[in-house]
């Protein structure tokens, strides 16, 4: 059934057929690893944890709703991308997943690189002390004064996205008496298998230079033809939340082809190739991610055996991950408000956050646990729809979830996996004042971003 049929959003409730929900889990209470971070656990009342403490303590201190981000876990998935990866390719955090000065130092301390997409991702990343020249420049549209900050601020790299900006970036390189490492993001024809507003290597989208019909050939032609320009590989990304790996394979193929032609066209063997991001995470039990290491020997396997094929030297290889590692880490906490029992369909329970924390399931029909966290329960399960408090309806933040039939309000629930585009993509909507991101480890808990106030709302309300 189609949830976009029409503008004003999908029918009222989505009713289904019977029997086309999955039967509950077998324990309520459980708490499945895949989905939470990994200090994530009940304590021996029965509370959920992270970082050694209870959610119940810091709803208290913090309010709801929240973020709450668990260190430990990482910079543990930090260092395993970087591990699994060694030092002969480079690990870029894609920053658009969730950024903050904190995770910039994390992210630094842990040796990774920074992915920036905006003037104030890269404002971010420099203010909290990430070397220029581990940062790479991305988006379809870049300003002219995006550009120059980068360039001034000497990123490592600047990937380029059409051919006016191949122009653009060479002539202000020039300006500036410098010459500007970049990559050609290509779009290779690979539709990936994920929702088709995070797919981004089939053609009919924006970015990127088609493969197809010479036009990445030529856009390779224009920019070594500029001095103020240095090209140093190419960048092809597939999509995102991807769990098969060979959409990469028929990406790598396709982009090798390309550097072989480059070579034999030009006598240049480029250094390096970016794959892009895009590998998924478990939001729910049925996702089966895989790891770092699996990930990192798939992927070199992939680009070893293409280059060997095409008789050229294999490339340094750079990855990009940003949903992979800070996803997991990180869940938000509501307080339940209104519970609303309809009979023959599900429960619907009112949370104190929603839309404007969580976009994700009314833009992607996006899927997410939850789980009763202030308390355990022995009680039947109810299958509920977790929904906000805003004047839309289709604010939901879970779908379709079972929870006990003695919930009640004032309960707290976490959904675990919003680390990632949560608070990135939140919003004022209903004038709400988007959340705290809290970090916790070792017992501690900090805020990292604030939570926003009144006064922050009507700041740029000038009267």
């Amino acid at each position: 059934m189609s949830r976009s049929a029409h503008p004003a959003g999908p029918r009222y409730a989505d009713v289904l057929p019977e029997g086309h929900y999955s039967a509950p889990p077998t324990d309520l209470n459980a708490l499945d690893a895949k989905v939470w971070a990994q200090t994530v656990c009940r304590n021996a009342d029965g509370i959920v944890t992270v970082g050694g403490v209870d959610v119940r303590t810091l709803a208290e201190r913090f309010g709801t709703p929240a973020y709450f981000i668990d260190e430990a876990d990482f910079r543990a998935r930090a260092r395993a991308w970087r591990t699994a990866f060694g030092p002969d390719a480079d690990v870029f955090y894609a920053g658009k997943a969730f950024l903050s000065r904190a995770v910039v130092r994390w992210l630094h301390e842990e040796g990774l690189n920074l992915d920036v997409c905006s003037g104030g991702e890269l404002t971010t990343a420099l203010l909290a002390g990430m070397p220029a020249d581990r940062i790479a420049f991305h988006g379809n549209n870049k300003s002219t004064e995006e550009i120059t900050r980068a360039i001034e601020s000497g990123v490592g790299r600047i990937v380029l996205d059409s051919f006016q900006e191949i122009v653009r970036v060479a002539h202000i390189a020039s300006s500036l008496g410098t010459r500007q490492r970049v990559q050609i993001r290509v779009t290779v024809g690979v539709e990936a298998h994920t929702h088709e507003f995070i797919a981004t290597a089939h053609e009919d989208q924006k970015f990127g230079i088609p493969l197809a019909d010479g036009q990445a050939a030529e856009a390779v032609r224009r920019v070594l033809r500029l001095d103020g320009l240095e090209l140093i590989g190419i960048h092809s990304h597939i999509g995102s939340q991807i769990f098969d790996t060979s959409g990469f394979e028929v990406a790598a193929h396709r982009v090798v082809g390309l550097l072989k032609d480059i070579r034999d066209e030009h006598g240049v063997e480029l250094p390096e190739i970016d794959l892009g991001g895009g590998l998924g995470i478990a939001y729910t039990g049925d996702d089966d991610p895989r790891e770092p290491h699996e990930i990192a020997k798939a992927l070199t396997e992939i680009v070893s055996r293409e280059c060997e094929a095409a008789r050229l030297r294999t490339p340094r290889i750079s990855v990009e991950p940003g949903r992979a590692i800070v996803g997991p880490t990180a869940f938000t906490l509501y307080e339940v408000g209104t519970i609303k029992p309809l009979e023959r369909l599900r429960t619907y329970v009112s949370v104190d956050g929603g839309m404007s924390d969580n976009i994700r399931t009314a833009l992607y029909d996006a899927e997410y646990s939850v789980a009763l966290a202030s308390r355990t329960s022995d009680a039947e399960p109810m299958l509920v729809r977790i929904v906000g408090k805003h004047c839309e309806s289709g604010d939901i933040v879970v779908r379709d979830a079972f929870l006990p039939s003695d919930l009640a309000p004032g309960d707290l629930l976490a959904v675990p996996a919003t680390g990632a585009y949560c608070r990135s993509m939140a919003s004022n909507y209903n004038h709400a004042l988007r959340p705290p991101v809290v970090a916790v480890s070792d017992g501690e808990a900090r805020v990292i971003v604030r939570r926003e106030t009144e006064e922050d709302l009507l700041r740029l309300d000038v009267g």
